[in-house]
């Protein structure tokens, strides 16, 4: 299958264009810069010139392709609500092109923000009137109902090995700054949590054989207590782990601070059944435990 793929040479995408070529697929990988472009070559992917924001673009590279994988997004927490309307944009322009083929169409979404303190399944769907940035999910989805194979894989904190880990990292940077690593309260809220090589194989297997109007969870592991993520932190930087109230939440992590003491937990029981996939890879606490994990 020739696939296009935004996010190609990125933390997740990287992994899963080389699970595609892996398996006998065509990757078209999006790229914004030279080094992305010269990253999608060495992995044997073909380039696609252009980015989110140029919708004639992503309409080429999607009209071209038997399938299309959206893995990008501009991750800049200061500019969510506007992120998430450029995200908007960029999934409309490729799922008008798909409009009526039946080709499969995966968008990218998350775990988190759908029921807070619930252990969230597939079956359960997002509320439009929650008011939540990205709206991936509702927008992808939404063409399902169009005669596309529209899909929506939810990530927990990804993981794997080369100093990255989801929303983990913005945890890091805070605590780079304020000289000490924190979780909220007694640190007992859960972030799921899935290795990136899982995740990658879970994206393959969602476009050889996910259903349309389908929800997947990439994930590993149900639910992991902030307050091991933030120890693990601290030992890796040498610095104080302390517990703040929410409300200082903002001033340590920033626009981050929306998610710092949110319990996040979600099962992938009903992905793994539907879809033959199982996760095999090294834990978060384990892999981001690694001595020079963070340093990568």
């Amino acid at each position: 299958m020739r696939v296009f793929m935004t996010g190609a040479a990125g933390f997740i995408g990287a992994a899963t264009t080389r699970e595609l070529i892996a398996n006998g697929h065509q990757v078209v990988g999006l790229a914004r810069s030279d080094a992305n472009a010269a990253a999608l070559e060495a992995a044997g992917a073909q380039v696609h010139r252009g980015s989110l924001e140029d919708l004639d673009s992503l309409r080429s590279g999607a009209a071209d392709a038997d399938g299309v994988i959206h893995l990008a997004f501009i991750h800049d927490f200061s500019k969510f609500a506007e992120n998430g309307q450029i995200d908007k944009r960029a999934i409309e322009a490729m799922g008008d092109v798909l409009d009526g083929t039946g080709k499969p169409f995966i968008v990218t979404s998350g775990t988190g923000l759908i029921a807070p303190g619930a252990v969230i399944t597939e079956e359960m769907r997002r509320d439009a009137s929650a008011h939540v940035p990205r709206v991936s999910e509702q927008a992808g989805l939404a063409y399902a109902s169009r005669g596309v194979r529209a899909m929506a894989i939810r990530l927990p904190q990804v993981h794997g090995s080369d100093g990255k880990a989801g929303l983990i990292t913005y945890l890091l940077e805070g605590a780079r700054r304020k000289g000490a690593a924190a979780y909220v309260g007694d640190g007992s809220a859960r972030w799921a949590a899935g290795h990136r090589l899982d995740v990658a194989r879970l994206y393959r297997l969602a476009l050889e054989k996910g259903a349309a109007d389908g929800i997947y969870h990439a994930v590993g592991e149900e639910g992991v207590p902030l307050r091991q993520i933030t120890e693990v932190i601290g030992r890796a930087l040498n610095v104080p782990v302390v517990s703040i109230e929410q409300e200082q939440a903002s001033d340590y992590y920033g626009p981050l601070g929306l998610f710092a003491g949110l319990d996040m937990p979600a099962s992938s029981a009903l992905t793994q059944t539907w879809l033959d996939w199982k996760p095999t890879q090294i834990g978060l606490i384990a892999d981001i435990g690694q001595p020079g994990y963070f340093a990568r």
